[in-house]
């Protein structure tokens, strides 16, 4: 078997299902264990800051959805390459699932983002480079969003919003190192660091499940997105069908 066959293989939108109904209650499980230990460190029994006080506790919230922003558009524009060139059978159901839960986390990063600046900064708003690369994020989300509906052929659509979210993946190497390009409010990044995270023990492992439970969430949603845009062919499949024996 040639490696693209096997890789179509494993595409497959019935094993994919089969295995989707296998790993779904444990993603729910994992994602109720993580955020709930991870609130409770987090909320209970990590220490205030010794500048922000107890407003530094957004931070559990802020960071991740922030995180789990770049990481889905990246997964999406991979996911979108994927499709165009080896005409993946599962690509564009990913990008076109992943795309509502992607932007719900841009739109938390920047709120929370907005409830964290205002005591901080004096400002619920500042127009610097990390914070408008963030809202151009939130925008190419839902401008891929609506690009994949706005045309009648759906591979047409298809096809739009992944040369969308190729070229959009620009910004994403832009919000990552904003702080170290241009003068930002934001300080430089402080856990994924070549010398170590300078966080401290106490902040950083609530922060760490947090994020990982971010994540299973994510995967659980996704699929669960996925599964229903597959039968929402499945049926627009049948009904063409029908109506081309008429």
């Amino acid at each position: 078997m040639t490696t693209a066959a096997s890789f179509h293989r494993f595409a497959n939108p019935a094993r994919f299902q089969r295995i989707g109904d296998l790993l779904l209650p444990w993603l729910f499980g994992a994602t109720a264990l993580l955020l709930g230990v991870g609130l409770w460190l987090a909320l209970v029994v990590s220490p205030p800051d010794y500048q922000q006080g107890d407003t530094v506790r957004i931070m559990y919230v802020h960071v991740p959805a922030a995180w789990m922003s770049l990481f889905v558009y990246t997964s999406m524009a991979v996911s979108a390459a994927v499709g165009l060139v080896w005409k993946h059978p599962l690509a564009e159901v990913y990008a076109k699932a992943a795309a509502p839960v992607g932007a719900g986390f841009t739109a938390l990063c920047l709120a929370t983002g907005s409830l964290w600046g205002e005591p901080m900064w004096g400002t619920w708003w500042q127009w610097d480079a990390r914070m408008t690369s963030v809202l151009v994020l939130f925008f190419l989300y839902l401008g891929f969003i609506a690009l994949v509906d706005a045309f009648d052929e759906p591979a047409r659509g298809a096809k739009a919003g992944a040369i969308l979210l190729i070229v959009g993946v620009v910004n994403v190497p832009i919000i990552k190192f904003s702080v170290d390009w241009w003068n930002t409010l934001h300080q430089p990044a402080s856990v994924f660091r070549l010398d170590g995270p300078t966080i401290h023990s106490s902040m950083l492992w609530p922060l760490g499940l947090m994020a990982v439970g971010f994540t299973t969430w994510f995967a659980a949603v996704a699929i669960v997105r996925m599964k229903a845009e597959l039968a929402e062919r499945r049926i627009r499949a049948i009904r063409i069908a029908q109506i081309g024996r008429e």
